[in-house]
């Protein structure tokens, strides 16, 4: 069943976020707003909801899915970051840089590419899309919304 959340833009209400993350985290499947466009959104554990995106977006299985996080000490559990990349991601932070990098063993295998072991990994600069990390306590495992 579909739920729409009007959420304003600028000061997002803490009670609605709230809702949204509640939805997430019973393996719902979100729409919402990044600072570049919008994108899909699910649990990071969720394997319907890996499925509902894949379906969504009609992807196979090489697909690189983003992991938006919170903020860098939260993508470093779940990506190697050299000092070299370190430096270009550090200055790219938070925006609508998407990063493949890496991945450690924190991250799913299903969420893997198949043969590079590397994962997208970004931290936004939209309001939003930061209450809702800020409010799951994890990373929100996400693809871009292109109908």
């Amino acid at each position: 069943m579909a739920k729409y959340f009007d959420v304003h833009p600028e000061n997002p209400q803490r009670r609605t976020v709230g809702t949204v993350a509640d939805t997430i985290r019973s393996d719902g499947l979100v729409v919402y707003p990044t600072d570049s466009c919008f994108a899909l959104g699910c649990r990071l554990g969720s394997r319907e909801g890996i499925n509902r995106i894949r379906s969504i977006r009609d992807l196979d299985d090489r697909h690189h899915f983003t992991l938006v996080c919170r903020d860098f000490a939260q993508l470093g559990q779940f990506v190697h970051v050299d000092k070299d990349v370190f430096r270009a991601v550090k200055a790219a932070t938070p925006g609508s840089y998407t990063f493949i990098l890496p991945a450690t063993k924190e991250v799913p295998r299903r969420l893997l590419h198949p043969r590079k072991k590397t994962v997208g990994v970004r931290i936004p600069d939209h309001v939003v899309a930061q209450a809702l990390v800020e409010e799951l306590g994890e990373p929100l495992l996400s693809s871009t919304l292109l109908l």
